[in-house]
């Protein structure tokens, strides 16, 4: 069974990354919003971690910050900086599901 990512983020860009990162034994959720954050949380009990990019303005961020602590105090959450912009989103999400989410023989698989 696949490990499952929430990434986080304006939404050209998580299709972008999801696209980008198809090669990977990951299914992939997108969300954009607070409302969605939580439908994702209270609809999929498996997810593995949840990825944030930069574009969302900071008072967003810290909302979903919150949310997702209190909704998942069980999951990991990783922050985008800003410094390398919209294109390094894809890299930043590689980073850490080869890193951090895949386990060795799935690293191997892909």
């Amino acid at each position: 069974m696949q490990p499952i990512v929430l990434i986080v983020g304006q939404m050209p860009h998580i299709g972008r990354v999801t696209n980008e990162l198809s090669h990977l034994p990951i299914q992939w959720l997108g969300a954009h919003d607070h409302g969605e954050v939580v439908r994702q949380l209270d609809t999929e009990p498996r997810i593995s971690c949840v990825i944030m990019g930069a574009g969302l303005d900071d008072k967003i961020r810290g909302d979903l910050v919150g949310v997702i602590a209190q909704m998942r105090p069980d999951l990991c959450l990783y922050l985008k900086d800003r410094s390398s912009g919209p294109d390094g989103l894809a890299p930043f999400v590689a980073r850490i599901v080869e890193n951090l989410v895949l386990r060795p023989q799935d690293r191997t698989a892909a």
